[in-house]
């Protein structure tokens, strides 16, 4: 893959992208991270590509400017947790401590990042870990292991074996959306499709689904822009 520069006020990168399969060109922008991807066939010569960008510049400008800045993880400012912006602080501690309403940290601004991932990873697995335990036991069906990743095209999987993998990133979230999301992998250990008979299994074991999913479709990116480099 290249980059093509669109001129202007700011520059915009877009990564050209080529596919045997592709059968026209398409400009997308992903909700993630921004990044715009013009794709094109493989027969289609690369200024016509230009063409198709300056023809769409402002329909991609537009949603570029719509996208919520990256969230930097740094002391004296917030990271999400528990649906919540929790206050970053430095304190007399040696590792990432939470007291008062408040992540308290060690005075160290180039680690903070880094500190803050390791204490949400920490309770994303004991929550992942306590509501698996919770569906899986009302279903009647025991899991495999459970591991994390900082996934960003699925919140979880449940695999063949019935190992269970979520993204360590749903600790971020209300409460109520992480608990969906394991009774939604749980469910796949008795369904491994989205038959409406798996359906009916989630309904079953999360009632409310349709509102956790509803959630994580419109502030499921914003999550995913937390960066803690």
């Amino acid at each position: 893959m290249s980059v093509l520069i669109l001129d202007g006020n700011p520059p915009v990168e877009v990564v050209l992208r080529r596919s045997a399969r592709a059968r026209r060109l398409s400009l997308r922008i992903s909700r993630l991270d921004g990044r715009a991807t013009l794709t094109l066939p493989n027969r289609v010569p690369e200024r016509e590509g230009m063409a198709f960008l300056r023809e769409r510049e402002d329909w991609l400008r537009k949603h570029l400017d719509a996208i919520e800045p990256e969230q930097l993880i740094q002391i004296g400012g917030t990271v999400p947790y528990l649906g919540q912006e929790l206050p970053l602080i430095a304190g007399d501690v040696k590792r990432a401590k939470l007291s008062d309403g408040t992540l308290v940290l060690p005075d160290s601004p180039e680690m903070a990042g880094k500190r803050v991932a390791a204490f949400l990873k920490l309770r994303a697995r004991d929550a992942l870990a306590e509501a698996s335990d919770r569906y899986a036991d009302a279903l009647g069906r025991p899991y495999g292991r459970i591991s994390l990743r900082d996934t960003r095209s699925r919140w979880g999987s449940c695999s063949s074996a019935g190992d269970l993998m979520y993204s360590w990133r749903l600790i971020m979230a209300p409460p109520q959306v992480l608990n969906y999301v394991a009774a939604h992998e749980v469910a796949h250990l008795q369904h491994m499709d989205h038959s409406d008979r798996f359906w009916g299994v989630v309904d079953r074991l999360f009632p409310d689904h349709k509102a956790c999913r509803a959630w994580l479709r419109r502030h499921g990116g914003a999550l995913h822009r937390v960066r803690f480099d």
